[in-house]
């Protein structure tokens, strides 16, 4: 027996946290029933439906890396109207993003439609390594790095920087361009980062997800992950 949101999520339907969504909205069936408790356990040989479509077993997983363009929306629609990531890959899977990057923010960001692939990598305990690119309108000066080095308390929570190097210095612009791994999926940390500074970040790309990077691929270009890959991902997260 396995909790409902789980097992929608291993079916490849949605992400658990998206699942747990719909169930609240009443959205879930199991064997003709409405379900709208998160705890209720089911196993394999009941019928799940969503919507009114009962959801395929049998579906295959898909798992790919994309370098995130500027102005795409990290979700799998818009009301908006606005391109997503998930409109950029050809694929009829239903597949979703593992994380976010802002509309302005560039980039890898991983898709999937394996539920617990995505809430493995999703979940703050495994402190998976991401590396970002940051334009930032201003020189920093000593006490600035090391008071990010040290860690910056966002919402009552430090934000570990576990490494920072900088990598031009524009005085005529006053710019400076950095490179700085964090631990961190919150939404807008690394800009927020900046803000308890009064700093502005003008440009922002992640390029690295561990021991992933996106050096083959051009803005708007992916490709599947091999099975090396996934495989050592996952290892990455069950080692913490």
């Amino acid at each position: 027996m396995e909790r409902l949101q789980k097992l929608i999520a291993q079916y490849g339907y949605t992400s658990r946290r998206k699942a747990e969504d719909l169930i609240r909205k009443k959205k879930v069936m199991v064997n003709g029933k409405i379900i709208t408790e998160l705890g209720t356990k089911v196993d394999s040989n009941d019928v799940i439906s969503i919507d009114g479509i009962i959801i395929n077993k049998d579906i295959k997983h898909e798992y790919y890396i994309l370098n995130k363009p500027r102005s795409v929306v990290s979700s799998v629609e818009d009301n908006r109207g606005r391109i997503t990531v998930v409109d950029l890959i050809n694929t009829d899977a239903r597949i979703y993003p593992i994380g976010r990057l802002d509309y302005d923010t560039t980039g890898l960001i991983l898709l999937t439609n394996d539920g617990d692939f995505a809430n493995t990598l999703m979940h703050p305990k495994f402190q998976i390594e991401k590396t970002y690119i940051a334009k930032i309108n201003k020189i920093l000066d000593k006490d600035e790095i090391h008071q990010i080095k040290k860690g910056i308390l966002i919402d009552n929570r430090k934000v570990e920087v576990r490494k920072l190097k900088i990598k031009n210095i524009n005085k005529e612009k006053n710019t400076m361009i950095l490179e700085l791994t964090i631990i961190e999926g919150r939404n807008h940390i690394v800009k927020k980062i900046f803000n308890e500074l009064n700093i502005e970040v003008l440009k922002l790309s992640r390029i690295g997800y561990g021991f992933l990077d996106i050096k083959d691929l051009k803005s708007g270009e992916y490709r599947a992950l091999t099975i090396k890959e996934i495989k050592k991902l996952y290892s990455l997260a069950k080692n913490k």
